[in-house]
C-alpha cells in the first residue's frame, strides 16, 4: 500500500480515540468497556455507528477459569478459554457490539493467544475482551511452576526442564541471570568489567572480546555463558546479548557467537560488559542458572523455591491481519492483566550495515534502525490492524516489550494502562521502511503509567519508543527508570523530506523520571533524523512535559546526558512549557531548527504557565500508583 495513511473505510472519525462507556453487567457490577468515537449511547444501550438500524444491547458472553468449553458461555455456564470464546464468535453473526467477560482469576497462556481479521468488529460493531470484575483482575500469565526441585548445595536448587528460556521469576519478580560481577541491586545494570584492545589492528572486531589480565578465572564454565555488552567502546547507545562460543584462557579473548551493533573498542577506550548464565557465577539470593544442554535450572530463592515461574511464551496475545488491506478492526482488550513472557537466546539492535536484510528498500540504511525479524514482538503484539483499543491493561514482567506494534497499524489505543518491569521498551510504534508508504500511525497513547523499562535490554530502551509514524499523540503518561530514554521518535539522517513520516506527532502533559540510568548522549526525550532538510517545517509539537534529574551510572563512559537531545535531523518540533532538571550535559541540545517557548534552559522562564496538576496520569487512572 503506497501513499498518505488513508482514513477509515467505515468512516468512523477516531482522531480523538475511543471513549470510555457503561455497559451493563448482569449482575449489576459496574463495568466500563469502549465503544467507538461516535457511537450514541443512549441509557445503557450502544447503537452501531455504521448502521441505521435500531439500537441494541451488546451480547455478552463469560469465560472463567473453573468454566467449561462445552457450556452455552453464559454467566452462569462460562467457557474455560479465550480461545474457544474466540472461535465461538467468528461462527456468529454480528448485529450487535459483543461483550466477552473474563471472571477474576489466572488464564495461563502456553501457546500465543491469536487474534486475526476474522475477529474483528463487523458492520460498525466493537468486539470487547474484558476484565468483568476490574481492572487487573482477570490475569493471562505467560508462565508455569517449575516443579520437581531438588537440594544442589548450600542453598541452590535444581530442576529438570522440559524447554529453554532466557528470564526466570520468582514469586512476581524477575530472577537475576547468575553473572559477573554480581550487580549492585535489583534496579541498576552496574557494576561491569571493561574490554581492552589488545593489538592495534583489532580495534573494529566485533566478535572477539579481550579482558584485562586477571579480571576471568580459568576455573569457570563458560559452555552456557553469555556477553551482555554495551558494544562501541566508549560509546553507550546499545546493548547486545550474545553467547560466548570459547574463552582462550591464555589469550585473555573470548569468542562471541555473533557480531555485536559496533566494535568493542573505540578511540574513547573498551565497552563496558558482564557475563552471564555459568553455575560459577551463582553465588547469591535471586539468581538462576540454566543448563541448556540437560535441561537442568539452577535457583537460589529469595524466599520460596515453590513460587518459581519459567516464561512458556514470548507473546501472550498477537493481534495481526492477513496483509495491510486485511486489517484486524474495531477490537478491544479491556481491563486485562498479562504477566510473564520471555526473552531470546541473543539480541542485537537492528543489522549491522545497510542492506544486511537481504530485501530492497529505497533506503536500505534503516536495517540499522529497525529490529530484525526475529526481535520483532512484544507480550502484546500486533500488526495489520486499525482502531484497536487495549485500555486499561496491566503489562508486567516481560522478556521483551510489552506493546509492539509492527507496521501497519491505524488508530491504535492505549490507554488507562500500567506497564513496569518490563525487559525492553514500554510500547514501540514500527513503522515503515521509509518512501514505501505511509501505513502506520493517528494512534492514541495516553494515561500510561511505564516505569523499570530496559530490565534486560537496557540501550536503546524507551518507555514509548515511535518509529517513523506520523499523527501520533502521547499524553498524560509518566515513564520512570529507564537506562536511557524516556520517550523517542525516530528515523534516519539519509531519509528525504516526503519520504519519512514522523510528522504531526504531539507530545503533551509527560512526566520522565529516573532516564538515562546508565547510558549517554542520549536525552530523556529524544529524536533522530526526522526532518534531514531545511526549511525544517515545525510538524510535531512538544508542551507540558516535566523531566527530572538525568543522572547516569558513575561506570558510563559516554558523552553527558540531556533532557532533550534533537539528534541528526532532530528538527522541526516547537517547544513550549518545558522544565528539566539536573543533567550532566546540556538541558537541551538541538540544532538552529526549532522553536522554544517558555523552557527552564533558556531566560526568562515563567514556571506559573506549567500546569502542573495536568501532567503525568489523570485521576481516571485505574491503577494504585506504584511507590
Amino acid at each position: 500500500m503506497a501513499g498518505r495513511l488513508r482514513p477509515r473505510e467505515d468512516g468512523v472519525r477516531q482522531d480523538r480515540g475511543d471513549q470510555l462507556v457503561p455497559v451493563p453487567d448482569p449482575r449489576g457490577l459496574p463495568v466500563r468497556v469502549l465503544s467507538t468515537a461516535l457511537v450514541v449511547v443512549a441509557a445503557l444501550v450502544a447503537a452501531p455507528a455504521a448502521s441505521a438500524q435500531a439500537p441494541c444491547k451488546p451480547v455478552e458472553h463469560y469465560v472463567a477459569p473453573d468454566g467449561t468449553d462445552s457450556g452455552p458461555g453464559d454467566a452462569r455456564r462460562p467457557w474455560k478459554t479465550i480461545e474457544h470464546a474466540r472461535d465461538e464468535l467468528r461462527k456468529q453473526r454480528q448485529s450487535c457490539d459483543v461483550v466477552v467477560n473474563l471472571k477474576a482469576g489466572d488464564y495461563v497462556v502456553d501457546k500465543t493467544i491469536e487474534f486475526t481479521e476474522a475477529d474483528s468488529g463487523k458492520d460498525g460493531h466493537r468486539v470487547t475482551y474484558r476484565s468483568v470484575d476490574g481492572p487487573g483482575r482477570a490475569r493471562l500469565l505467560g508462565a508455569r511452576p517449575v516443579t520437581g526441585w531438588e537440594p544442589y548445595k548450600d542453598k541452590i536448587y535444581k530442576a529438570k526442564v522440559d524447554r529453554s528460556f532466557y528470564t526466570l521469576f520468582e514469586d512476581g519478580a524477575r530472577a537475576t541471570t547468575a553473572r559477573y560481577p554480581n550487580r549492585r541491586s535489583d534496579d541498576v545494570w552496574a557494576p561491569y568489567l571493561t574490554s581492552v584492545l589488545k593489538e592495534p589492528e583489532k580495534e573494529a572486531v566485533r566478535q572477539w572480546l579481550y579482558s584485562k589480565p586477571g579480571d576471568w578465572d580459568k576455573s569457570w564454565n563458560l559452555d552456557n555463558a553469555q556477553a551482555v555488552v554495551w558494544s562501541g567502546g566508549s560509546w553507550s547507545w546499545f546493548t547486545d546479548t550474545v553467547p560466548i562460543q570459547n574463552p582462550s584462557w591464555d589469550d585473555n579473548q573470548i569468542t562471541l557467537e555473533h557480531w555485536t551493533r559496533y566494535a568493542l573498542v573505540n578511540s574513547g577506550g573498551g565497552s563496558r560488559y558482564f557475563l552471564q548464565n555459568s553455575l560459577d557465577f551463582l553465588d547469591q539470593p535471586g539468581e538462576y542458572y540454566l543448563d541448556f544442554a540437560k535441561g537442568e535450572v539452577y535457583y537460589w530463592p529469595r524466599t520460596s523455591i515453590d513460587k518459581v515461574l519459567a516464561p512458556t511464551v514470548k507473546t501472550l496475545v498477537s493481534i495481526a491481519g492477513s496483509s495491510p488491506d486485511h486489517r484486524v478492526r474495531d477490537l478491544t482488550f479491556d481491563g486485562l492483566a498479562l504477566q510473564y513472557s520471555d526473552f531470546v537466546s541473543w539480541y542485537r539492535n537492528g543489522w549491522i550495515s545497510a542492506g544486511d536484510a537481504g530485501e530492497p528498500h529505497k533506503y536500505p540504511e534503516y536495517d540499522r534502525q529497525i529490529e530484525m525479524p526475529r526481535n520483532r514482538f512484544g507480550a502484546v503484539t500486533l500488526t495489520n490492524t486499525s482502531g484497536v483499543g487495549l485500555t486499561n491493561l496491566h503489562v508486567s514482567d516481560t522478556g521483551f516489550t510489552a506493546i509492539y506494534a509492527l507496521f501497519a497499524n491505524d488508530h491504535l489505543r492505549v490507554s488507562g494502562s500500567l506497564l513496569e518491569n518490563i525487559g525492553a521498551d514500554g510500547i514501540k510504534v514500527e513503522g515503515p521502511y521509509p518512501g514505501e508508504g505511509d501505513v502506520a500511525g493517528q494512534n492514541v497513547f495516553t494515561d500510561n503509567y511505564i516505569h523499570h523499562i530496559g530490565e534486560l535490554v537496557p540501550g536503546d530502551a524507551s518507555g514509548i519508543e515511535l518509529m517513523n509514524t506520523g499523527g501520533n499523540e502521547v499524553s498524560h503518561t509518566v515513564v520512570r527508570h529507564s537506562a536511557r530514554y524516556g520517550v523517542s521518535l525516530e528515523v534516519r539522517p539519509e531519509v528525504k523530506d516526503g519520504d519519512g513520516y514522523a510528522h504531526g506527532n504531539v507530545f503533551k502533559y509527560l512526566r520522565i523520571e529516573e532516564a538515562g540510568l546508565d547510558s549517554g548522549d542520549m536525552g530523556a526525550f529524544y529524536t533522530y533524523g526526522i526532518s534531514n532538510a531545511e526549511p525544517h517545517e515545525i510538524t510535531n509539537h512538544v508542551s507540558q512535559v516535566v523531566i527530572g534529574d538525568v543522572i547516569p551510572d558513575a561506570s558510563m563512559p559516554d558523552s553527558g546526558t540531556r533532557g532533550v537531545h534533537m539528534d541528526a535531523g532532530g528538527c522541526g518540533f516547537s517547544f513550549e512549557n518545558i522544565e528539566v532538571g539536573k543533567v550532566t550535559d546540556d538541558k537541551y541540545q538541538s540544532y538552529q531548527c526549532n522553536e522554544v517557548k517558555n523552557a527552564n534552559w533558556a531566560d526568562g522562564f515563567d514556571g506559573s504557565k506549567m500546569e502542573y496538576d495536568k501532567i503525568g496520569v489523570t485521576g481516571a487512572f485505574p491503577y494504585p500508583i506504584p511507590s
